[in-house]
């Protein structure tokens, strides 16, 4: 598996980082035209998305570097090298939350309407930032045979790639890429009924996520471990838990108030 997209001798691009480019980029593209289908300024939502970027791949290196620190206390430069992966979901989601709420505060902007557009992009860049993990041979889950792989009527090219260190592995990377397009399906059609509140996107994304990452991570061979815990089974079931109570608190409103599909004052955000 060659993870060199492309190569100058000088500067070398990975099909790690193509695919988390791609990833972002075709989410902002959602984010943004929903956001001005909500006349909500283009400056606010471009500056808020490249700020974001940027704090989100911090976070989740920063997070993987501390469950790997062992290995990076000795290797510092090691740390710089993200092309080469290491990026913690979980890390950036919560770098990424932290920051956009102190963004929308700081601009007077709802933070929960911001926040259901983003969950649309974000499930959607992760469907195709999972690819960046098969070209790098990560997120992978146990041994299995390769008649067990052509049985599942894979494409050869993934069955090839699977195949690491002369073992083949149950392709974990392509079940999430799957649950979290048909998550990003569901999604479009959840904002586009009559009476979805606002914050419902952001609760079934928890729910949706959650649920598939603490399976699939059950399956994966390099878990992030707390000593015998599965660091992304917990914070998985904390979204679960953090997206029911959103649906709950959501139920008490009539079908008339919260509605995502209400306007923004947009007059009220500082750009």
């Amino acid at each position: 598996m060659d993870r060199i997209f492309l190569d100058l001798g000088f500067f070398q691009i990975s099909w790690y980082s193509i695919f988390v480019f791609f990833g972002f980029l075709l989410g902002g593209f959602f984010v943004l035209k929903e956001a001005r289908r909500f006349k909500i300024p283009d400056a606010f939502v471009s500056d808020l998305f490249f700020d974001l970027v940027i704090v989100s791949i911090l976070g989740a290196r920063l997070y993987y570097v501390i469950f790997n620190f062992s290995y990076y206390k000795d290797n510092l430069i090691d740390i710089l090298k993200i092309w080469e992966g290491g990026l913690a979901i979980h890390g950036g989601l919560l770098a990424g939350l932290l920051f956009l709420l102190y963004y929308c505060h700081k601009a007077k902007a709802p933070a929960t309407k911001i926040l259901d557009m983003i969950v649309v992009g974000l499930i959607l860049g992760q469907a195709i930032g999972r690819w960046g993990n098969f070209f790098n041979q990560e997120a992978f889950g146990p041994a299995t045979t390769l008649e067990h792989l052509q049985n599942m009527h894979l494409p050869d090219f993934i069955i090839n790639g699977m195949e690491i260190q002369g073992v083949y592995h149950i392709p974990t990377f392509l079940y999430e890429s799957i649950w979290c397009f048909l998550g990003f399906i569901i999604l479009l059609i959840i904002r586009r009924l009559p009476y979805t509140k606002t914050g419902n996107m952001l609760a079934f994304y928890l729910v949706w996520y959650g649920i598939e990452r603490f399976v699939v991570e059950g399956m994966r061979m390099d878990s992030l471990m707390l000593g015998n815990i599965r660091m992304a089974q917990l914070v998985s079931i904390g979204m679960v838990v953090a997206g029911i109570f959103v649906f709950i608190r959501n139920h008490k409103f009539s079908p008339f108030e919260n509605n995502y599909k209400d306007p923004v004052d947009v007059d009220k955000i500082r750009v």
